[in-house]
Protein backbone atom coordinates (compact mmCIF):
# COMPACT_ATOMS: atom_id res chain seq x y z
CA UNK A 1 0.00 0.00 0.00
CA UNK A 2 2.90 2.58 0.84
CA UNK A 3 4.29 2.06 -2.00
CA UNK A 4 1.34 2.46 -4.24
CA UNK A 5 0.24 5.24 -2.67
CA UNK A 6 4.00 6.84 -3.10
CA UNK A 7 4.97 5.39 -6.50
CA UNK A 8 4.25 8.59 -8.33
CA UNK A 9 7.19 10.15 -6.40
CA UNK A 10 9.62 7.66 -7.30
CA UNK A 11 11.41 4.65 -5.56
CA UNK A 12 10.34 4.04 -1.90
CA UNK A 13 13.15 3.31 0.17
CA UNK A 14 12.38 -0.04 2.20
CA UNK A 15 13.79 2.64 5.23
CA UNK A 16 11.08 5.26 4.43
CA UNK A 17 8.39 2.73 4.60
CA UNK A 18 8.99 1.03 8.26
CA UNK A 19 9.47 4.76 9.59
CA UNK A 20 5.56 5.42 8.42
CA UNK A 21 4.12 2.00 8.64
CA UNK A 22 5.97 1.63 12.12
CA UNK A 23 7.01 -1.80 10.71
CA UNK A 24 10.37 -3.54 11.01
CA UNK A 25 12.63 -3.75 8.20
CA UNK A 26 13.74 -7.17 8.45
CA UNK A 27 9.92 -7.92 8.46
CA UNK A 28 9.24 -5.39 5.24
CA UNK A 29 12.25 -7.50 3.48
CA UNK A 30 10.82 -10.55 3.99
CA UNK A 31 7.31 -9.49 2.48
CA UNK A 32 8.66 -7.44 -0.64
CA UNK A 33 10.68 -11.08 -1.70
CA UNK A 34 7.39 -12.44 -3.04
CA UNK A 35 5.77 -8.94 -4.47
CA UNK A 36 9.24 -8.69 -6.04
CA UNK A 37 9.04 -12.77 -7.63
CA UNK A 38 5.48 -12.00 -8.55
CA UNK A 39 6.60 -9.20 -10.22
CA UNK A 40 4.24 -6.44 -8.69
CA UNK A 41 7.24 -4.49 -7.29
CA UNK A 42 10.56 -3.37 -8.82
CA UNK A 43 13.78 -2.50 -7.48
CA UNK A 44 16.10 0.22 -8.32
CA UNK A 45 19.37 0.44 -7.18
CA UNK A 46 21.21 3.11 -6.60
CA UNK A 47 21.06 6.24 -3.53
CA UNK A 48 17.92 7.05 -4.66
CA UNK A 49 17.01 3.64 -5.15
CA UNK A 50 14.03 1.42 -3.59
CA UNK A 51 10.67 -0.40 -4.64
CA UNK A 52 8.35 0.98 -7.46
CA UNK A 53 5.05 -0.13 -8.73
CA UNK A 54 6.29 -3.12 -11.29
CA UNK A 55 2.42 -2.60 -12.74
CA UNK A 56 -0.44 0.23 -12.15
CA UNK A 57 -2.09 -0.33 -8.81
CA UNK A 58 -5.20 0.38 -11.14
CA UNK A 59 -3.87 -3.59 -12.77
CA UNK A 60 -3.57 -5.29 -9.48
CA UNK A 61 -6.03 -6.74 -7.02
CA UNK A 62 -6.22 -7.62 -3.39
CA UNK A 63 -7.01 -10.81 -4.51
CA UNK A 64 -3.77 -11.44 -6.50
CA UNK A 65 -2.22 -10.18 -3.43
CA UNK A 66 -3.56 -12.34 -0.87
CA UNK A 67 -3.19 -15.63 -3.17
CA UNK A 68 0.98 -14.52 -2.87
CA UNK A 69 0.95 -14.65 0.76
CA UNK A 70 -1.68 -17.09 1.26
CA UNK A 71 -1.97 -19.44 -1.03
CA UNK A 72 -4.95 -20.58 -3.02
CA UNK A 73 -5.21 -23.60 -0.56
CA UNK A 74 -9.05 -23.31 0.62
CA UNK A 75 -10.22 -22.51 4.23
CA UNK A 76 -10.95 -26.29 4.85
CA UNK A 77 -9.92 -29.76 3.46
CA UNK A 78 -11.13 -31.61 0.95
CA UNK A 79 -14.23 -33.55 1.16
CA UNK A 80 -14.39 -36.82 2.71
CA UNK A 81 -15.46 -39.37 0.10
CA UNK A 82 -16.85 -42.47 2.09
CA UNK A 83 -19.74 -41.60 1.41
CA UNK A 84 -21.05 -42.47 4.93
CA UNK A 85 -24.07 -40.69 6.53
CA UNK A 86 -22.07 -39.52 9.47
CA UNK A 87 -19.98 -37.65 7.09
CA UNK A 88 -23.10 -35.94 5.23
CA UNK A 89 -23.41 -33.31 7.75
CA UNK A 90 -19.76 -32.69 7.40
CA UNK A 91 -19.89 -32.38 3.60
CA UNK A 92 -22.21 -30.21 3.45
CA UNK A 93 -20.36 -27.97 5.97
CA UNK A 94 -17.04 -28.03 3.64
CA UNK A 95 -19.44 -26.85 0.92
CA UNK A 96 -20.85 -24.20 2.40
CA UNK A 97 -17.15 -23.15 3.51
CA UNK A 98 -15.78 -23.73 -0.01
CA UNK A 99 -18.72 -21.59 -1.65
CA UNK A 100 -17.85 -19.08 1.40
CA UNK A 101 -14.37 -18.83 0.59
CA UNK A 102 -15.00 -18.61 -3.56
CA UNK A 103 -17.31 -15.54 -2.88
CA UNK A 104 -14.51 -14.03 -0.97
CA UNK A 105 -12.28 -14.71 -3.82
CA UNK A 106 -14.13 -13.27 -5.85
CA UNK A 107 -14.94 -9.89 -4.12
CA UNK A 108 -11.20 -9.76 -3.08
CA UNK A 109 -10.43 -9.82 -7.26
CA UNK A 110 -12.79 -6.84 -7.69
CA UNK A 111 -10.47 -4.63 -5.23
CA UNK A 112 -7.43 -3.30 -6.70
CA UNK A 113 -4.54 -1.69 -4.83
CA UNK A 114 -5.67 1.54 -6.48
CA UNK A 115 -9.05 1.43 -4.53
CA UNK A 116 -7.55 0.59 -1.41
CA UNK A 117 -4.60 3.60 -1.48
CA UNK A 118 -7.21 6.30 -2.22
CA UNK A 119 -9.57 5.20 0.16
CA UNK A 120 -12.46 4.25 -2.37
CA UNK A 121 -13.95 1.51 -0.27
CA UNK A 122 -17.10 1.54 1.78
CA UNK A 123 -18.71 -1.33 3.75
CA UNK A 124 -21.81 -2.99 2.74
CA UNK A 125 -24.63 -3.60 4.19
CA UNK A 126 -27.04 -6.96 3.48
Amino acid sequence: MDIARNHQTGPVQIGDIALRQNISVKYLEQLVRPLKKAKLVSSVRGPRGGYIMAQSPTKITLGQVVRIFEGASDIVAGEDASGSDEMEDDSQVQIAWKNATAAMRAELDTITISDLSHGKLSTTKT
